[in-house]
This record gives C-alpha cells, structure tokens and sequence, in this order.
C-alpha cells in the first residue's frame, strides 16, 4: 500500500536526492519535493530530526520522519510499504 503524503526534503545538487526522485517516479509515488536551501523552517525540520545533521533526502511519510543518505532504494521502498526487488543477479559468461 503507499504512503498518502510523502515530503522529501532535499538539497540541489545532491545526488542522493535526484536518485530518491527517481526512484519515487518510477515507482508512480506522488511526493512534495522542498529544498532546505530555500526554505528556512524545511531546514530547521531536517536538523530537529537528524540530531543537528542537513542529510537529504530526509522524508516525512504519513508523520513518519527518516533519511535515505546514502541513497539506498531498499530502504526506500522498505520505508514506504513498497515490494522490495531483488538487485539483479550477476550475469554469468556463457563460457564455463
């Protein structure tokens, strides 16, 4: 089941929030994207939930706060009630 109200906070240019936007478009998740840079409160939030530290992505999920830095699609997906994908098994050569 996913999330009603996913908020992502993030920073520009960084490269474990454009990867969490990707991850949450291909996965068809409706979320409200704030930039801590530009948004003095959103900043504020961020550091009361990651003892004092600015990790984006940082997430509000239906109230339920957590970051996703570094980037880990498994704990994104585990994070919002989405089935997890098994990483792609290593492909092997034809030669034995």
């Amino acid at each position: 089941m996913k999330p009603k109200h996913v908020r992502m906070y993030i920073r520009i240019g960084c490269e474990d929030s454009g990867a969490a936007r990707e991850f949450l478009q291909e996965h068809r998740v409706r979320f409200e994207e704030v930039d801590i840079d530009k948004n003095p409160e959103a900043l504020a939030f961020v550091m009361s939930v990651n003892d004092g530290k600015q990790r984006t992505p940082t997430f509000d999920v239906d109230g339920h706060t957590f970051h996703c830095s570094h980037f880990d699609p498994q704990k994104l997906a585990r994070e919002l009630g989405l089935p997890l994908q098994d990483e792609p098994a290593p492909r092997r050569s034809g030669r034995a």
